[in-house]
């Protein structure tokens, strides 16, 4: 690679140049990107076109910047923690995925309402009123950080005493007063990919330009009606998530 001569802003040109020569393998994972001087005197750019090309890859999250040694082609860690999606129940005891990771502090309790997106699963309008928990877990092996948020409609505290007395009661337990409420439970789970907001990012300690994982789990009861909404919020780089799959049992249709 020379000189840079294609059409568009001079940064984007050696952003793309560079870009290449990592998906190439001419930049290896770890290694250090050749120096700003190195870079200006390849494509004949200026300091600050080449220090903008890099703020671009750094945004992208292609390489790292420690100070004092350079740039570095970012590696791409496998994740640290595997978190277990599928819910278990032996008797009355229901089990979760990440059931054994510790609060890194203690729960906050608050009232909020539903939104455009959390009214929906709820089957609720917006601006509802809703108990919410939110949690910051700890896997005790990797230090994995996890965000949790359950959010509880007044109705389904007023169906359940200790909901509306104690919001903060841990999920597992909320799925054995639901049952011991005469329903039957059924989950919905989602899951997508965001980048995060910067409180999410901070509790979170994910390095720049990190994705995090999003999913959210509506449990629902009787006639499939919307119970209690749980979101979890991870960073990409440090966790993945596992499901137990199982094929529906067949169903044999009689005549009446």
């Amino acid at each position: 690679m020379g000189e840079i001569q294609r059409p568009g802003a001079l940064y984007q040109q050696v952003a793309a140049e560079i870009r290449s020569g990592i998906s190439t393998g001419e930049y290896t994972p770890g290694a250090p990107l050749p120096s700003e001087a190195q870079l200006i005197d390849r494509y004949r750019v200026s300091r600050p076109t080449v220090r903008k090309a890099i703020a671009a890859l750094r945004a992208e999250g292609l390489i790292e910047v420690i100070h004092g040694k350079g740039s570095y082609v970012r590696a791409v860690p496998a994740p640290a923690v595997t978190i277990e999606r599928t819910i278990t129940r032996s008797g009355k005891t229901f089990r979760t995925g990440h059931h054994q990771w510790q609060q890194a502090e203690a729960p906050t309790v608050y009232r909020t309402t539903t939104t455009a997106t959390t009214g929906p699963l709820l089957e609720l309008a917006e601006g509802e009123a809703l108990f919410a928990v939110d949690r910051l877990l700890t896997d005790p092996d990797t230090e994995t950080r996890a965000l949790h948020r359950i959010l509880i409609p007044f109705a389904t505290a007023d169906q359940v005493k200790q909901l509306a007395e104690a919001p903060d009661t841990e999920p597992e337990q909320i799925y054995a007063l639901l049952t011991k409420a005469g329903h039957t439970l059924t989950w919905h789970e989602t899951v997508s990919a965001r980048m995060p907001l910067p409180d999410e990012r901070t509790a979170l300690h994910t390095p720049d330009a990190t994705p995090i994982i999003h999913t959210t789990r509506t449990t629902h009861g009787n006639d499939q009606h919307p119970l209690i909404l749980e979101e979890l919020r991870a960073g990409a780089d440090r966790t993945q998530l596992a499901y137990h799959i199982t094929a529906d049992s067949p169903r044999t249709l009689h005549t009446v």
